[in-house]
């Protein structure tokens, strides 16, 4: 059961009022459902609208952050509860043991950059959970193509690329998180010889 989900996103809400809408829908539906969001602690871009739309229909929503960013004051200010870490590392490490599942929406490198980062502790057997897309408008379909050519190429095994849950919606998404079950193959390197 998933009672608590990190979601990754941009501070940034981009160029398509599509990305707001799906952050704003896909906050109130964790509220709907009681799952606590996890995230890092933004008031701005679409992580700023998530967290609002948990709060609005009165969900729980933690945030996460590091002290040199609580000091530029960019945390949301009416979270459940903020936590303030020291460093990035921590932040991060924090935000995988207090989710049961992961979510990206659209985002720029720090999106990226914990997607992969997660992505990679599941493939070494760091943690078994789901870890999903939402695909707004086909914003991570070049992210997958990538990955579907390292796989190609001999980069990663099929099996760690199946990690991933892909879906453009949030009915869709929350349900394949919910009944993920991990491969306990340990599939940590590719060899093609």
């Amino acid at each position: 059961m998933i009672s608590s989900i990190c979601v990754y996103c941009g501070s940034n809400k981009g160029n398509s009022p599509e990305y707001a809408i799906a952050a704003a829908d896909f906050g109130r539906l964790l509220a709907e459902k009681n799952i606590q969001l996890v995230y890092g602690g933004g008031q701005v871009g679409l992580m700023g609208i998530v967290a609002d739309a948990v709060l609005e229909h009165g969900g729980k929503a933690v945030g996460i952050t590091p002290t040199f960013l609580t000091e530029r004051e960019i945390h949301h200010h009416q979270l459940s509860e903020l936590i303030v870490v020291d460093t990035m590392h921590e932040r991060k490490q924090l935000m995988a043991d207090m989710a049961d599942a992961f979510v990206a929406l659209p985002g720029g490198l720090g999106t990226l950059d914990e997607l992969f980062e997660i992505l990679t502790w599941h493939q070494l057997h760091l943690h078994r959970k789901p870890i999903g897309l939402l695909n707004v408008n086909g914003y991570f379909d070049p992210v997958i193509q990538m990955m579907d050519n390292m796989v190609k190429e001999g980069f990663l095994h099929g099996a760690n690329r199946n990690i991933i849950i892909n879906s453009d919606d949030i009915y869709d998404l929350l349900q394949q998180l919910s009944g993920y079950k991990p491969s306990e193959e340990r599939n940590w390197y590719v060899d093609v010889r």
